[in-house]
């Protein structure tokens, strides 16, 4: 049985994490807001290369990490807490990281897309600078499409999935290290699904705009979390679709 200690290292394990990714996040976009000299000096090419890339595709992932690690915290210390029910506290802790590292690579391959997405982005000249979409109508369709998946069956489907750690991993058990790899590949899958769209929405605000990677990593966090997180998403989806409309009818 894992302990009350344990259970303390693991969640100041996946906090320091946490607290890593943000305090980068934190100074890369204060420095994009002044000179570009220090944490995002690195962000202003000439063009694009390999190198860059893989720049773009560390900072996506540090971001998604940032902001999807937190709401998934509850059900990665339920799954300690149940794992170790057979005494093994140590295979507890393993399957734990695996659980863990099995959730965040599929964000990593949400941020291999987002890369790719970015790249194209930029080679149609509709990115600025400040790595945010400068076309109202790739704006709008961005907001009506974030607005409609909120509202969409499969929308709901994932987030409910998402929002009950304990169905989630009585519904999902897997037994074993391999199993919790498994058990956590699931549920990134199941939270890929319910987020996406949201974070598109960063190509609005702008890719390291702190206000926006904030506020979204809010409403992730109400979505799953609040007993009306599912009313929560349906609302926020109207607001984006009316937000969306509106980019259309009085551009910029």
């Amino acid at each position: 049985m894992t302990t009350a200690h344990d259970r303390a290292l693991a969640l100041a394990g996946l906090g320091v994490v946490a607290v890593l990714c943000w305090t980068w996040i934190a100074f890369a976009a204060a420095d994009m807001q002044r000179d570009m000299r220090g944490a995002a000096a690195w962000m202003m090419p000439a063009q694009w290369s390999s190198r860059y890339a893989l720049l773009i595709f560390a900072m996506w992932a540090v971001m998604m990490i940032a902001m999807m690690l937190p709401s998934a915290a509850p059900v990665a210390l339920l799954y300690q807490r149940v794992a170790g029910s057979d005494g093994q506290v140590a295979h507890a802790a393993l399957r734990l990281y695996a659980f863990t590292a099995g959730y965040l690579s599929i964000w990593c391959l949400f941020s291999l897309a987002a890369t790719g997405l970015q790249w194209a982005l930029s080679a149609s000249n509709l990115l600025s600078p400040m790595m945010r979409v400068r076309n109202d109508t790739a704006v709008a369709a961005l907001l009506i499409a974030a607005g409609t998946w909120q509202w969409s069956p499969l929308k709901q489907r994932c987030l409910r999935h998402c929002s009950s750690p304990a169905e989630f991993i009585a519904r999902e058990w897997r037994a074993g290290t391999a199993g919790a790899w498994q058990m956590g590949l699931r549920l990134g899958v199941y939270c890929l699904g319910c987020c996406w769209a949201m974070m598109l929405l960063l190509f609005v605000g702008g890719v390291m705009s702190f206000a926006w990677i904030v506020a979204i990593s809010l409403v992730v966090l109400l979505e799953k979390f609040l007993p009306w997180g599912a009313n929560a998403s349906r609302v926020f989806g109207a607001a984006l679709t009316l937000a969306g409309f509106a980019t259309l009818a009085f551009p910029r």
